[in-house]
């Protein structure tokens, strides 16, 4: 198939979306399909994305940027242009975008204009929106009832029109249709992962680690602080932007709960390099502290990094993780917010050999299940279906 990625992000990127879609559309490259992605150029120079990210390059994927001015319209309204010019112009069986608004304009192009489009949701946006202020602490963010409404309508245009709609979570998948109504063509597929050799577990004392963004909604400082119950258990915490307040907010925690002989923090990494500092720890964290994204809408790259790396995994217990993990089974799963229970999970595994062991043997088992792959193969049955229609 030819296929469309339209991503309106400066490409390559750290950040997750930029990893899942480059080993999305690696992988459907890789299937046979012709992929195409078309995104912003990157800032800091020309970065070639096989690179980057660390993939073998693939002649059936190919990059197209589309430069803008500073401002935000100036970089939006020359990417909605481009993208519009070439679903018309340019040959595709089918376009793949999470780009909302741009699924909107393109789904009010007329049917026999434009190749079949497939939505991948990864949040209701008004949600998102109201709930990202709220756990920034800065109230002033919160969008007005106007945005709001223009949100809700702007998903409810896209769910019903939608040729394939994908979700990454089951529980997101349920919220929308209860929200707005039931439709055909709706496919739940998670993020995926990239299969390494499992590294051999360090001897020693036991290491916990935290990979990705140390954002406040991602639950960095309740690891900090679950070490800080935890003597027994060293911290590594692989991320950090040092463009960033989230970084210095994280060292001024660590220092205030003097750590800093138990924990390292190791800022910014390239992707192609998080398996090797990881490889350091006896045991995964993935504090996630309870809100709307991370109850129902998340699918943390992490967590399948981390089944990857054959380490057992503690996690927050919330619906949209257990729909991949299961307690005492493959991960200890504990009350979200609890730093107390987290540092209790973390010192029953660091005296615990049997149950790291056995629970390291799960979580790699697991991972075979949602390689990058996989997720391509599902998604290749999604695009025959909405040409189909």
């Amino acid at each position: 198939m030819r296929i469309w990625n339209f991503a309106d992000t400066r490409f390559p990127i750290e950040r997750a979306n930029g990893v899942q879609t480059m080993a999305t559309c690696h992988a459907l490259a890789r299937r046979g399909h012709e992929v195409r992605l078309l995104t912003r150029p990157p800032t800091g120079g020309d970065r070639d994305p096989f690179t980057f990210y660390g993939w073998p390059a693939v002649a059936t994927l190919r990059f197209e940027h589309v430069a803008g001015t500073a401002s935000t319209a100036g970089r939006r309204l020359p990417y909605l242009f481009a993208a519009l010019r070439r679903a018309v112009v340019a040959p595709a069986d089918v376009i793949f975008t999470r780009d909302l608004g741009l699924a909107e304009s393109l789904l009010r192009v007329p049917r026999w204009r434009r190749p079949p489009v497939v939505y991948e949701s990864h949040g209701i946006s008004p949600i998102v929106r109201a709930a990202m202020a709220e756990m920034l602490g800065k109230p002033e963010l919160c969008p007005s009832k106007f945005t709001l409404a223009r949100l809700d309508r702007r998903e409810r245009f896209v769910w019903r029109r939608a040729e394939a709609y994908v979700t990454i979570t089951r529980a997101l998948e349920d919220e929308l249709a209860h929200r707005y109504g039931r439709r055909d063509r709706v496919f739940v597929i998670p993020d995926g992962v990239r299969l390494i050799d499992a590294p051999a577990v360090p001897m020693g004392s036991a290491t916990a680690g935290y990979a990705g963004h140390l954002y406040p909604w991602k639950g960095v400082d309740i690891f900090v602080q679950a070490l800080a119950l935890a003597p027994s258990v060293r911290g590594l915490i692989v991320g950090g932007h040092p463009g960033e307040p989230d970084l210095a907010r994280v060292q001024t925690l660590i220092a205030l709960l003097r750590l800093e002989s138990r924990v390292r923090v190791t800022g910014l990494v390239p992707p192609p390099d998080v398996a090797a500092h990881l490889a350091e720890t006896t045991m995964l964290v993935l504090p996630n502290p309870s809100s709307a994204i991370s109850e129902r809408y998340t699918s943390p790259l992490k967590l399948f990094e981390y089944l990857s790396l054959a380490r057992p995994i503690i996690a927050s217990d919330l619906p949209a993780i257990r729909e991949i993990l299961t307690d005492e089974q493959t991960a200890l799963l504990v009350p979200a917010g609890d730093a107390p229970a987290l540092a209790a999970a973390m010192s029953r595994l660091a005296s615990d050999a049997a149950l790291t062991r056995r629970l390291a043997a799960s979580t790699r088992a697991l991972a075979e299940q949602y390689t990058w792959a996989r997720r391509a193969e599902r998604l290749e049955q999604v695009f025959h279906e909405a040409a189909r229609r």
